[in-house]
């Protein structure tokens, strides 16, 4: 059978392993050769973007250079009168944002977002652009940070400032704007749509690792499963490798952007790229099974040529290990098989021999045995005897000795805790005291944090009457409001009669037609401060209103804390008062606990002196137990001896009457 496995498994294994090496390295050189094509396609998608991304940023880069622009932008804001020179320059600032827009067909947006209390500018309706929460946005507060140098925003489904998908690019263009490019999300969409392989997706992330174009728009947003945003590779190649995703093996091919710091990424199912090496496979089956046809039939020739005279060998030695020492082989041939067999038959003759005098030589020693046992059983006796007295006397002195070590240890530990007892007690005293003391100090601290509750209730009334003036005063002001837009009503309808009296007037009116249309802008602005200052007030108003509800339910719980305050200060009472006993207590004990240390030393001097005698008795008798034992022993394995040569010899007997000879 092992010839047979040996011949088996020298043709298999090769094979086996020829196979599953090829397999292995198709499926290596084309996972080589996809990981390059997609790098290829990865690192062309990134740069096209980078050229996209630049081209964005050059339009934000011309307005710093457009010293007209930052002029009209800067008498904008010096110019605090709303008149017609005020509104041609808003017109040249919108036109010019407007011209860069159409210029550049990726923007859906450009603002000014100011950095403080400035006018708000840009392309579109800007009427609910909503300028105070921008400026707490992180991004908006990244862009003031970092000066002129441009900040990437990721894709956001609402927008940042408008109402579509977008992303975009914010940086500051002076101290009092900072500029916001808002971009059409498909421009991203549209340079990675077709570098995914089959089975595969492309996406693209920012620095935090999350989705900023996926072709699932629900997406956006969401972490990307796989963390691309590693430092240890260059922004100059595209890099590959390998992930396990829901129990499926991907490749990952990525690349950073020079422009935004963002990464293009591609994924791909590896079971797909290699599917057609699945040939291989087959084939080195088929190889297996024919090999495996091969092996059996030349081990199966083998084993009739070699195994048929090993067996007949094998039953003729079963024979003789039986005892059978006639059985004899034929010889096979000079070969090695031959030789073994020739060997065999001189092998039974040598043991058939030596089996008839060993018959003879084990008669003699089983004689000699019998009269050797004897002798050893009468000398045991004897020594069993000796060594049974001995032993009880050792024994005895042993116990005594035990019991004085064992009294002296207990008088050593119950030394060792009355002095723990005492350092305790000493303790507990000392904490007593501590406890005595901070009592004391609790009830003057009490005392004073009543007086400052005292004094916060008469606070927190007071502030309730002022907010109740406060109150009132907001409300004057709402009636003033309601004056001034009854004001601006009766402005608009006076500049309506006159632009009417105007055309009337015909060409001699229009210098008066132009005066009631100023006079109709500045009563629409009115109107819109008028309706900005009553938000304002309403603002105020409710917030009176709710800090008045929260001061009107602060009072009952002030009330809650002085009795509560009150209450803790009589518990400090009865703390301090307690405790004054308690140490009292403890004082009568550690006198006590002394008195008891000094009986426990005069215990432990009596127990030493027995433990001491007790010893040196032990010693003596165990001496001559040892003594004794061996002589006991020394008996015993003389027995031992003797009934094992007696055995022995009844055993090599009923051995050697097995065989036939």
């Amino acid at each position: 059978m092992k010839l047979f496995l040996i011949f088996f498994f020298s043709i298999i294994v090769p094979v086996i392993f020829l196979g599953i090496f090829s397999y292995n390295i198709s499926k290596e050189i084309i996972q080589d050769k996809v990981s390059y094509a997609s790098e290829q396609t990865v690192h062309q998608a990134t740069e096209k973007l980078d050229l996209v991304f630049q081209n964005i940023m050059d339009v934000t880069t011309q307005l710093f250079a457009d010293s007209e622009f930052l002029r009209n932008l800067q008498l904008i804001n010096y110019n605090t009168d709303e008149d017609y020179s005020t509104y041609e320059l808003i017109n040249k600032i919108q036109q010019r944002l407007n011209t860069l827009i159409n210029s550049n067909n990726t923007m859906t947006g450009l603002y000014l977002l100011p950095t403080g209390d400035e006018r708000l500018l840009g392309s579109g309706s800007l009427s609910t652009v909503r300028t105070a929460e921008i400026i707490e946005e992180e991004w908006f507060q990244q862009a003031v940070q970092n000066g002129g140098v441009p900040v990437w925003l990721p894709t956001k489904r609402d927008g940042y400032v408008g109402g579509d998908t977008v992303f975009g690019i914010a940086r500051l263009l002076s101290k009092d704007y900072v500029i916001l490019a808002e971009i059409r999300v498909n421009v991203m969409n549209s340079s990675i749509a077709n570098i995914a392989t089959s089975g595969g997706e492309a996406v693209i992330v920012d620095l935090h690792n999350n989705l900023v174009s996926v072709e699932d728009a629900e997406l956006i947003g969401d972490p990307f499963e796989i963390d691309v945003n590693d430092d240890n590779f260059a922004y100059a190649e595209a890099v590959s490798k390998k992930v396990t995703l829901d129990g499926e093996e991907q490749l990952v091919v990525y690349k950073k952007m020079s422009a935004t710091g963002w990464t293009v990424a591609t994924t791909a199912p590896l079971a797909g790229l290699v599917k057609d090496t699945d040939k291989i496979w087959y084939t080195t089956l088929i190889t297996v099974i024919v090999s495996t046809v091969i092996a059996i039939l030349i081990g199966l020739y083998i084993v009739r040529m070699i195994g048929r005279p090993l067996v007949h060998l094998r039953d003729l030695m079963s024979q003789g290990a039986q005892g059978n020492l006639t059985v004899r082989i034929k010889n096979y041939g000079s070969d090695e098989i031959g030789e073994v067999s020739a060997s065999f038959n001189q092998m039974m003759e040598q043991i058939t021999r030596l089996v008839r005098q060993t018959n003879q030589s084990a008669a003699d020693v089983l004689e000699t045995a019998g009269v050797l046992l004897h002798s050893s059983r009468q000398t045991a006796t004897s020594a069993k005897e000796i060594a049974i007295a001995t032993e009880e006397i050792a024994n005895g002195a042993s116990s005594l000795a035990m019991d004085a070590e064992k009294g002296n240890s207990l008088t050593q530990e119950i030394g060792i805790q009355m002095k723990q007892v005492i350092a305790a007690n000493v303790e507990m005293g000392s904490a007593a005291a501590e406890v005595h003391q901070a009592g004391e100090q609790g009830t003057t601290y009490m005392g004073e944090l009543t007086t400052k509750t005292n004094l916060t209730e008469e606070m927190t009334r007071s502030m309730v009457e002022k907010v109740d003036k406060l109150k009132e005063s907001t409300s004057s002001i709402r009636k003033i409001l309601e004056v001034l837009q009854n004001l601006t009503k009766q402005t608009n309808i006076l500049s309506l009669n006159a632009t009417i009296e105007a055309a009337r007037a015909g060409a001699a009116g229009k210098g008066f037609m132009v005066v009631a249309d100023e006079i109709r802008k500045l009563a629409d602005q009115s109107k819109q401060s008028i309706e900005v200052v009553g938000e304002i007030t309403e603002k105020i108003q409710g917030e009176i209103d709710e800090t008045v509800s929260v001061l009107s339910e602060a009072y009952p719980v002030f009330q809650e804390q002085i009795e509560s305050v009150k209450e803790a200060e009589l518990i400090f009472h009865r703390v301090q008062e307690h405790m004054g006993g308690f140490v009292e207590q403890l004082s009568a004990v550690t006198q006590s606990i002394e008195t008891l240390e000094e009986s426990q030393v005069v215990l432990h001097e009596a127990m030493t002196n027995v433990s001491a005698v007790s010893e040196e008795s032990s010693a003596t008798s165990e001496e001559v137990a040892s003594l004794s034992n061996e002589q006991l022993n020394v008996s015993d394995e003389l027995v031992k001896l003797s009934e094992k040569l007696e055995a022995l010899s009844n055993s090599l007997k009923d051995s050697l009457s097995k065989f036939t000879i």
